[in-house]
């Protein structure tokens, strides 16, 4: 959502990287399709975010991983310093203490979203449910909302907009809601 609202701010395309099409099994592939993206950076001037970037620039210390992937962060980190389009790169992660810390340095800023507070919570969910019309009973949404993010707020409030419309009502229940939160929730580790 933030790349997406600096794209349009600074009025340039958004560019989403997928992951999963860049990182391969074979020895170098990943590499080269890494130098691809960075050359189209030169090229085309945009916003590039590389979504979920832990996958890429994870901790070289840690003893799980596969020397590829180190080849790889080496490689990323290598761009990075060698950078000078003028693209914005965004990269963001839900995981930031699985970064490798040379990574982290490369960026000029790191902005930490944490969770909403409650009146954040409702604030995001009043606003992306304004035209649904309905009195809501925040006493059992806010605690069903607990530990979700701005993202899965949004998300979950126009999954129970959508079903209402579709449905044909011009309101959308507390239930409804609640459900939605419900299943964006994450399972905890016992």
């Amino acid at each position: 959502m933030s790349a997406r609202a600096l794209a349009g701010d600074l009025r340039l395309p958004l560019f989403t990287l997928r992951l999963d099409g860049l990182i391969t099994k074979h020895l170098g592939e990943t590499a080269s399709k890494l130098r691809l993206v960075f050359d189209a950076m030169q090229d085309t001037r945009g916003v590039y975010l590389f979504d979920e970037v832990d996958a890429l620039a994870g901790e070289r210390s840690t003893g799980n991983d596969v020397g590829e992937i180190r080849r790889v962060l080496n490689s990323f980190l290598q761009f990075l310093e060698q950078d000078g389009a003028d693209s914005l790169l965004v990269a963001a992660t839900n995981h930031p203490q699985l970064l490798d810390r040379a990574f982290g340095r490369r960026f000029d800023v790191r902005i930490n979203f944490p969770l909403p507070s409650p009146s954040v919570t409702r604030a995001v969910l009043e606003n992306r449910l304004a035209g649904m019309g309905s009195r809501l009973a925040w006493n059992r949404i806010l605690p069903a909302s607990q530990g979700l993010s701005h993202a899965d707020l949004t998300a979950a409030a126009e999954t129970a907009a959508k079903e209402a419309i579709l449905a044909g009502r011009k309101t959308v229940t507390t239930a409804r809601v609640v459900e939605s939160l419900i299943s964006r929730q994450r399972p905890t580790a016992s």
